[in-house]
Formats: structure tokens, C-alpha cells, sequence
């Protein structure tokens, strides 16, 4: 062993031994219980980030924790490959996207072997890879058979610069999330799949998720949005029609004043084919903002259709207006409006001068000013007939009973979750699998001709999709008959909704092999981003019920613990020109000088010159303050990064990047290899082991307190800043231990034995290393993690603080079984105690058994 630490040889030299040794390869083995450990699997974007490498290395600590509990680990990854980032790249580098992909994957396949993860690399998966998106596609054309797939013209958020669809929550103040440009509502054929049908069971199996985070569950809760109500059909006046409407408060319908339609709904289209002015709102829509946090604060605009609705209850003529806060997409399009106790159509009624009838009085106590806002709370019914007295309750049970009873409407539950649509008009995607043919059908592709391949030499314009604009690769043949291939791809949330499952059989000829993916599945800990916690998540559990349903899994849910890591933040610093205009400086371009307290006073670029220090924030290209790993890699090793990025702060909080931080880390290492050589160096002692003295009892009892801790904390907590603080600690009271004797010797081992394979999840090359130095020829890799001996906690002693009055005199030992007499006679007998209580008299005697002896004295 030598003497100095020297990362670059150790890891470069562990890691070839992990290569040559396929140590992480793993196969099923169902004489072992299994352990499945993910962490959400990267975009290849060419260069890993400090948010990634947080990822990885907890779950890289979780597997390799796990795999010292003796379980069989299985750890893989892979890329998620397609998506529009990949487009707008090649554009950018005059490439092609397949290209640029691969290459970044080369690349940051070389980063995350250089951190150490233990991967099963057999099992790498690229989703842009025919291979695996063949049984996407298969996929795809069973559930269309099942009928869970189908067509139809939708409503959509149209980028017009990227020709794509956006999801809501790419919609960012009106724009694109990546172009910028204003969003248009268009309407286009998409594929969807039928989402809504598993709703009920997506919702009740959040119960059987013990091991999530309580807010993603409630996240995932309020997207599926379940609502007890009624949908009611209105009777349109001036034409031979209906209109049908769902509410979640019949109780207030003698408070229905106007109707309010989407401006893609057919009353709406019927009004603005007679009237321009109905036709210019109508258009007028298709900018607005779409996402439904911005629907709720917009300005609530609308106009008048002519139609008028007839009250079911009252007979009386109720306005219907176009609105652009009702989206066809929504329930029917269509929405019964309560002014008086909806907040959102209190706001459209008083900016049309529409009447609002209060039909709930206020509870006792609330107030309800409807020239302030709705009054939204529960009540009695006043203004509504023979229901007037009634509660809310009672009377939404009443109202419905009647609705269905006249023919008119009936009881029903809805769902705020809409059905996925998963088509996609960019090129770098998986090609839905659908021909349409000469008389508008559309049919799957056949099982034998899949994959449907996509052309990976391709030149971008930058406007239109290139498999979109060769005719060559859509004309087909279908049964003899000319056919189209379907040119939209799916959305990259296919891909990602059951990579996790095609892990456990990667090469399989099918999309799971069912025996290997019922071993290893669900996972055990899966680990990702908050980010990730409505799409994502909800996908992959609705994709897992399907598979479930196709027969290819059987349980019901995919991920048994969710761990959502925190963000990593750092300090950013910028400088203004004369404009306003702010520069950003990368941190390692940045001289600090500190006052007393740490507190930055001064921050200097590398010109010399003063910048501002603009806090913490997220590591981000726009405020130029991310911190390369790779460069804290080469200057400090991997296990120290590891080291930092796990001691830093618990792995659900946000991280704050530290160099101070990091280079205490390296220190800590380099303490641990530095008591490991003094130890092999220290020596050799030729006396007996014999019983253990009071200090070494103690130090043993340190050992076995910090193995108890360590364990918990790693393991049922996973607060693993708290575990590392725990060997710390115990590395102390090794720094102070003597090596005089061979039981001294003997405790030296023990101790540092469990230190290093307690620590050799979290820095496992200096780990390897030293567990070799420390006289073992076995790989720690698979080491059984270090036990608590029971009997070692036991205390033959305990140490008890003295007080008289409540001020220390003293503190005595006495043994850990003396009764309040025995503790008291010792107490008393001590000459400080003495000194206080001499010629007084002993009021009252207070014990804490074992920690606080206090003697009131007068």
C-alpha cells in the first residue's frame, strides 16, 4: 500500500478489474432475493450535468448497499435517444440526428464508467434503436386490436416555427418551450391511446404505493382529478338541438344564468357560419394561452351565439356565449355557469353584465360579497324552489334524482385525465406503425413487416420532417392496395414508459422475455427528478397495467419506492453593461474573498474586475454556472464527487454545490486511507488477546453503535449525509485509539473493516483498495455488510453527571445495573459534591437513571 493517496492510479485500476471481471453482469437466480435498482435513464445530450451525476450516484449507492445485503442486484442503463433536441442539434451541427445521438452516447458512456456506476452494461439499451422500437410498435398494433388505440381530429397546441404538437406543459406564456413562437390551436388527426380506461385503477393503486413520496401521490391524484356528477342535456331553443353539459354541483343549478361553450364546439361553428363577427372570436381563439394554469388567470373573454338554452327546472331562456376558458377537450365543451359560486364564471358574467343569482347562503361565519367574487363554500339552498332549506349534500342527491328520473341527464363520474395522445409530427422519433389507405382507413402495420424503420441518413431542413417529405419511404403496399405509411412518430413518453421492463430481457425475441421479467420486476427503488412525477410516472404505470393485461407481467404496479432527488444549485455570478444587459461568469471564473463568517463580501472575475453574486440557483447553461464533472473528476476523483454529492444534503433536498465542500470530502478520504496505512505500517504485536479494558468496551461499543446507525440509515431511511456523518464520527475516536496491545490491534481492524465496506457504496474505488490493504483477498464488491454484535452495545457502566442544584460538581461511573442507593452513596461521597452540600440539608433527591444524579439542598 503506498502512502499517499493517488485517485487517477486507483480508479483507473478498479474499474478495468470491474470490466474484466464483469462484476456487475447479473443474471436471475431465484435462490436469491432480488433487488432491481433504476434511476431514470438519461437523455444523450453529449455531456452529463451535476443534476445526473446525483441521480447515478444514489442509485448507485442503493445497488451496490443492497448487493452487500446479499441480494442478487440488478442495475442497468441506457438512453433515452429520440426526441426533438436531437433535431434541432443536427440542424445546428449539420448532421443527422441519428449521428450526433450516437456519438453522445459513446461519450457519456465514457463519463459514467469514469464515476464508477455499476452498471450491468449487457443490458444497455438505445430507444432509437430498431430493435427496441419494433415492440413499441408491435405494442401499439395489439392495443389497437384490443381497441385501446384510435384516430380522431383533435385540438392541439401547434408550434408553428418547430411544425409540432406541444403538451401543455410546454406551452410557456403563450410560446413554444423551445422556439419561442406564439402557440396556435389546430386541429389535426393524432393518434391517441385510451388512458381514461385504466383511470379508476391508476387512481386506487396509488393506495398499494407505500414507498412513495405522499406528493407525488397527491400530484398524480389531482391529474387524474376524479369528480362525482351529473351531466345534464339543455334543450337549445332556436334550433332543433341539445346541449349537454357536466357539473359537479347540480345543487346549484337554479343558479345557472348562461351556458359557455368552446370555441371548437358545434354550436359555436353553427353561430360563426351565419355571423363574421362570431367567426372572428372563433379565430381569435386559436392564439390564446392553452395551459390551465394560465386559462385560470387570463382575462375571461367570450361572445354571444344567439342560442339561448332552456332551463330544465325554471323554463327560462339562459344565454349560450363562446368562452376562451372552455376547451373542447374538457368534459363536452361545454359548461353550465353559476356566477354567483364559481370564481371563474363570476369574473365572465361581470365582464358581460350577465345576471349572478346567489342560490347558496353562506355558512355562519363566512362572508359572501358577489360584487367581491363567487361565493364557492357550502350551505343551505336559497333561491331554488322546493330545494330551498335543503344542504349541499342533500340537495345535489335531491337535484340528480330528479335529473334522471325526467329523462334528462344522469349520474356520472368524470376524470379531469384526458386520453394520451401520442402522435407527434417530428421526424426523431418511433414511426407510429399505421398504413392509411386509399379510402381513409387506417390499419396496422403487420407483425411481419415491423419495424417500421426510420431512415437514420437524413439531411434537416429545419421546416419539414424528412419522412414526411419522401414519398419514397411512405408509399407502401397493404393486401395487394396502394398505402401510406403513418408519418407522424410517437411521443418520446412511449419510449420511457417500459424501457424499465425491456431491461429484464433486453435481447429477447419479443417485447419481455414473461419468466426473466416476472424475476426482476417491479423495481425495487426507482430514482428520478420531481420533474418527472405526473407524465412520466403515470405512462409507465398505465404502460405496466397493459402489459399486465397483455399477459407479459404480473403485477400491477412498476415501481414498488420512488426516491425524488433535489436539485444541485450553485452560485452565479454576472456582470451589467451599460445596456442592462447581464453577462454571466462561470463560478471557476470567480475570485471570492469571504468575511469572518464565510459571507461573500467580494467576488472578481479573472480580468480583476468585480462582478455580483446573484445566489444560489439551479445549474443552468443560461447563468453559465454549471460545474463540469468531469473536470472535479480528473482534479479530484470520482469517489470524492460521490462523497460530496451524498454528504452534501439529504437526497430529497436541493443540493448546494460547495468547493470548499468538495475539497473536505477529498480530505476525508485521504484521513481514511492515511489511519488505514498507519495501521498496516503500525507493529506487530505478540500478546494475547485478552478481556477488553473500559476504553476498549467503549470503542467497541462506538463500532457497533456506528455499524447500527449506518445500517438504518442506508438502508430504511436513506438519509445517507447522516450515515457518512456516523462514520466520521466513529473515525475520530479511531484518530485517538492506541495501538498498544493485541486487543487494541484487534479493534483497529474491526473498526476499519466495517468503515470501509460501509463506505466502499459510496467511494468504491479507494474502498476496494483498502479492504485489499487491510489484508483481505475477496472482492468487497460482494463482502456481507458488517452485523451489530448485541452484546457489545451492552454497557457495564454508566457515566452519571452530578449536580447540586442544578449545577455540575461532578460526573462518577458507577456500574449499569446500581440501583438510586448506590448511586447516591458514590455521588455523596465525592469532595466536590461535598463541598456544596456541606452543612446544608438535603431537600430532595432528583435521578435520571443512568445520566443525572441533582441533589437540592437548603
Amino acid at each position: 500500500m503506498q502512502q499517499e493517496y493517488a485517485h487517477q492510479d486507483i480508479e483507473s485500476l478498479v474499474q478495468s478489474r470491474w470490466v474484466s471481471d464483469n462484476t456487475f453482469a447479473v443474471d436471475e437466480d431465484p435462490s436469491k432475493e432480488k433487488f432491481y435498482c433504476l434511476s431514470m435513464f438519461p437523455y444523450p445530450s453529449g455531456k452529463l450535468h451535476m443534476g445526473h451525476v446525483r441521480n447515478y450516484t444514489l442509485g448507485d449507492v442503493v445497488a451496490r448497499y443492497q448487493r452487500l445485503q446479499g441480494k442478487n442486484v440488478l442495475q442497468p442503463i441506457g438512453w433515452d435517444a429520440f426526441g426533438l433536441p436531437a433535431e434541432n442539434a443536427a440542424i445546428q451541427h449539420k448532421t443527422a440526428p441519428a449521428a450526433w445521438t450516437y456519438d453522445n452516447i459513446k461519450y457519456m458512456r465514457e463519463q459514467l464508467n469514469r464515476l464508477g456506476f455499476g452498471y450491468d452494461w449487457k443490458r444497455e439499451i438505445a430507444t432509437c434503436h430498431p430493435e427496441y422500437y419494433r415492440w413499441e410498435q408491435w405494442f401499439f398494433t395489439k392495443l389497437y386490436e384490443k381497441g385501446l388505440v384510435y384516430k380522431k381530429n383533435a385540438t392541439v397546441n401547434w408550434d408553428p416555427i418547430d411544425q409540432t404538437v406541444l403538451a401543455n406543459e410546454q406551452v410557456i406564456d403563450g410560446r413554444g418551450w423551445r422556439s419561442g413562437a406564439l402557440v396556435e390551436q389546430k386541429e389535426i388527426p393524432q393518434w391517441f391511446i385510451k388512458i381514461t380506461a385504466y383511470a379508476e385503477e391508476l387512481l386506487n393503486d396509488l393506495d398499494q404505493l407505500d414507498g412513495w413520496p405522499d406528493q407525488v401521490k397527491a400530484m398524480q391524484r389531482n391529474w387524474i382529478g376524479r369528480s362525482e356528477g351529473v351531466q345534464i342535456t339543455y334543450q337549445v331553443e332556436q334550433i332543433n338541438d341539445q346541449l349537454t353539459v357536466y357539473t359537479t354541483r347540480p345543487d346549484t343549478i337554479f343558479g345557472a344564468t348562461y351556458m359557455a361553450v368552446a370555441a371548437q364546439h358545434p354550436l359555436a361553428q353553427q353561430a360563426a357560419a351565419s355571423r363574421p363577427d362570431v367567426a372572428e372570436f372563433v379565430e381569435s381563439c386559436k392564439q390564446q394561452k392553452v395551459a390551465e394554469a394560465e386559462l385560470a388567470t387570463m382575462q375571461k373573454r367570450g361572445i354571444d351565439t344567439g342560442f339561448t338554452a332552456k332551463h330544465p327546472f325554471t323554463g327560462q331562456s339562459i344565454p349560450i356565449y363562446i368562452a376562451n376558458f372552455v376547451l373542447m377537450d374538457y368534459g363536452t365543451g361545454a359548461v353550465m355557469a353559476v356566477p354567483a359560486h364559481d370564481q371563474r364564471d363570476w369574473e365572465f358574467a361581470t365582464a358581460y353584465g350577465l345576471p349572478i343569482v346567489q342560490v347558496i347562503a353562506a355558512a355562519e361565519g363566512e362572508a359572501c360579497d358577489l360584487s367581491q367574487g363567487a361565493y364557492t363554500g357550502n350551505g343551505q339552498l336559497i333561491n331554488s324552489g322546493s330545494y330551498d332549506g335543503l344542504s349541499t349534500d342533500d340537495a345535489f342527491a335531491a337535484i340528480a334524482e330528479k335529473i334522471e328520473a325526467d329523462g334528462i341527464g344522469e349520474r356520472q363520474v368524470n376524470y379531469r385525465l384526458r386520453d394520451w395522445g401520442v402522435s407527434r409530427q417530428r421526424y426523431w422519433g418511433t414511426p407510429i406503425p399505421m398504413l392509411n389507405l386509399a379510402n381513409g382507413e387506417s390499419v396496422p402495420v403487420p407483425a411481419d413487416e415491423l419495424p417500421v424503420r426510420l431512415p437514420e441518413d437524413v439531411t434537416m431542413n429545419g421546416v419539414t420532417s424528412p419522412i414526411k417529405a419522401d414519398p419514397t419511404w411512405r408509399q407502401t403496399s397493404y393486401q395487394g392496395q396502394p398505402a401510406e405509411h403513418e408519418t407522424d412518430t410517437f411521443d418520446t413518453f412511449m419510449e420511457s414508459s417500459w424501457y424499465y421492463a425491456r431491461y429484464c430481457s433486453p435481447r429477447a425475441d419479443g417485447m419481455l422475455d414473461p419468466d426473466k421479467a416476472n424475476y426482476w420486476l417491479p423495481v425495487d427503488q426507482y430514482i428520478g427528478g420531481i420533474e418527472h412525477a405526473i407524465l412520466h410516472l403515470l405512462y409507465a404505470r398505465f404502460f405496466h397495467k397493459l402489459l399486465r393485461d397483455t399477459g407479459l407481467v404480473q403485477s400491477d404496479e412498476p415501481f414498488k419506492r420512488l426516491l425524488c432527488q433535489g436539485m444541485v444549485l450553485a452560485d452565479s455570478f454576472y456582470r451589467e453593461d451599460e445596456k442592462g444587459a447581464k453577462t454571466w461568469f462561470s463560478p471557476q471564473q470567480v475570485t471570492l474573498e469571504r468575511d469572518d463568517k464565510g459571507r461573500i463580501v467580494m467576488a472578481r472575475a479573472e480580468d480583476g474586475q468585480p462582478v455580483q453574486h446573484d445566489g444560489m440557483s439551479k445549474m443552468s447553461k443560461s447563468k453559465n454556472n454549471g460545474i463540469d464533472p468531469q473536470t472535479m473528476v480528473d482534479k479530484y476523483g470520482a469517489d470524492t464527487v460521490r462523497l460530496f454529492m451524498m454528504f452534501a444534503a439529504p437526497p430529497e433536498m436541493t443540493l448546494e454545490w460547495s468547493d470548499s465542500g468538495v475539497e473536505g470530502a477529498h480530505r476525508f478520504i485521504r484521513r481514511v486511507w492515511k489511519q488505514v496505512y498507519e495501521f498496516q505500517q503500525a507493529p506487530t504485536v505478540t500478546s494475547e488477546r485478552g478481556e477488553l479494558n473500559r476504553e476498549q468496551k467503549a470503542l467497541r461499543r462506538d463500532i457497533h453503535r456506528t455499524i447500527a446507525k449506518v445500517s438504518d440509515d442506508m438502508g430504511r431511511r436513506q438519509n445517507f449525509n447522516t450515515a457518512i456523518a456516523a462514520v466520521m464520527e466513529l473515525m475520530n475516536a479511531l484518530q485517538k485509539a492506541p495501538l498498544d496491545d493485541a486487543n487494541d490491534h484487534a479493534l483497529m481492524q474491526e473498526a476499519l473493516d466495517a468503515i470501509v465496506v460501509m463506505l466502499s457504496p459510496i467511494t468504491p474505488h479507494v474502498c476496494d483498495r483498502l479492504w485489499a490493504a487491510l489484508g483481505h483477498d475477496s472482492d468487497i464488491n460482494f463482502e456481507a455488510w458488517p452485523q451489530v454484535d448485541e452484546s457489545a452495545l451492552v454497557e457495564d457502566e454508566k457515566l452519571v453527571v452530578v449536580q447540586v442544584n442544578g449545577k455540575v460538581r461532578t460526573k462518577i461511573t458507577v456500574p449499569a445495573d446500581a440501583d438510586q442507593a448506590q448511586v447516591e452513596q458514590t455521588a455523596l461521597a465525592e469532595e466536590n459534591v461535598q463541598r456544596f452540600t456541606e452543612g446544608k440539608t438535603v431537600r430532595k433527591i432528583i435521578y435520571v437513571p443512568g445520566k443525572i444524579f441533582n441533589i437540592v439542598v437548603s
